[in-house]
This record gives structure tokens, C-alpha cells and sequence, in this order.
């Protein structure tokens, strides 16, 4: 069974098969949801959750993923929308030239690190990441960050995102429950278009 966000996270029982390992010409990532009574739990049909890629080997992917969470940190965010990231980044490393550039980048840090950048506590890597602000590694996986990881229907679910002024039932979906402003003066909200579901 897949989730619904654009059908690349696939969840899986725990124990992939192994069909679906020689299927892989790249690296898998897996993973167990964390917060099992989370808005994301509610979204998927199994706990675990798998993402195959092509062009990454394990090492690699595992190398965005946490990447990817040093560059946009949510600590109760799950992994398996992080590695939503690491799915994007391997559909662009088609390309041989981002491949390279994404693989290189991989390596510099691992190099950097004198041995496995994962192997690092989380201080020293982060120290890492801030030593390479504006490279074009970092760029590139920041880049698809911010669009992969915030727009899919996981991260909605996980912030409390109701939807845009176009989706349907906007006007019942929570769009004026931001609790952290103040509540703006009546004479400043302007009027409430017409609820056509009670005429």
C-alpha cells in the first residue's frame, strides 16, 4: 500500500522482501514511524515505511537524509518525510552532472569528517553543515528541501496545514485558527463570503 504523496513513500510491513531489495539498483532507506498517535500515523496504513532509490547507494541516502534534517530541523517530524527529500534529490541525480555534484558533496563530507559524516554526534556535524553554507551542494539539497519536505500532505498533517484559500472547504478547514497573532478588530476582517452549503 502506498501513501498519497505523489505515490514515492511507500509503506511497507517491516520486513521488506526480497524482490523489492533486487529491485534496487541503488540504496534503500527504512524506517518505523515514531510518533505512532501522530497526524502522520493517522495517514499511513503500516508503521514502517520504505523509500528505494536508483542513483544513491544506502550510505548516500541516509547521508541527505540526515542532511536534509540539520538544514530544516523538526524534531518530531518523521523520517519518512525527510526521506520524501532524499526521493527528489535521486529523481534529479538522473542527471549525470547533479549526480555528480550530490555525490561529491557526499563525499567532501565524509572526507571532511576523516571517515563517515554520520558517525559525527550531532554538534560536529552541524558545524559541518554551517562550514559549507553556499556551496552548491548545499544549494541544491536545500533547495528541494524546501519544496519536498513542507509540500506534501504528510508535512501538512504533522503541522496542522488546512489547505490554501482554493481548496475545497476552505472555509471549514481551520483557516483562521492561528492561535499565535491576536485577534485583528472586527472593522479590519472585512466580511465572510456567503456559506452556500446553509442557504
Amino acid at each position: 500500500m502506498t501513501i498519497p504523496v505523489r505515490q514515492e513513500c511507500a509503506m511497507t510491513t517491516p520486513s521488506l522482501s526480497r524482490r523489492v531489495f533486487l529491485k534496487a539498483s541503488g540504496g534503500t532507506l527504512v524506517g518505523t514511524l515514531a510518533y505512532t498517535n501522530g497526524a502522520i500515523a493517522m495517514l499511513a496504513p503500516e508503521r514502517s515505511w520504505a523509500v528505494i532509490t536508483e542513483q544513491f547507494d544506502d550510505h548516500q541516502a541516509r547521508t541527505l537524509l540526515v542532511f536534509t534534517r540539520h538544514l530544516l530541523p523538526h524534531d518530531k517530524l518523521e523520517d519518512a518525510v525527510y526521506a520524501l527529500v532524499v526521493k527528489d534529490l535521486d529523481r534529479q541525480a538522473a542527471d549525470p552532472e547533479m549526480r555528480q555534484q550530490l555525490t561529491h558533496g557526499i563525499a567532501t563530507l565524509d572526507r571532511q569528517s576523516n571517515g563517515e559524516w554520520l558517525s559525527l554526534d550531532e554538534g560536529a556535524r552541524q558545524d559541518q553543515v554551517e562550514a559549507i553554507v553556499g556551496s552548491p551542494f548545499f544549494k541544491t539539497v536545500h533547495g528541494s528541501a524546501i519544496v519536498a519536505l513542507y509540500n506534501n500532505p504528510l508535512a501538512f498533517a504533522h503541522f496542522g496545514y488546512g489547505g490554501g484559500v482554493d481548496d475545497s472547504g476552505y472555509l471549514h478547514r481551520g483557516f483562521d485558527d492561528i492561535a499565535w497573532l491576536p485577534e485583528p478588530p472586527n472593522a479590519a476582517s472585512g466580511t465572510l463570503p456567503a456559506d452556500s452549503t446553509s442557504a
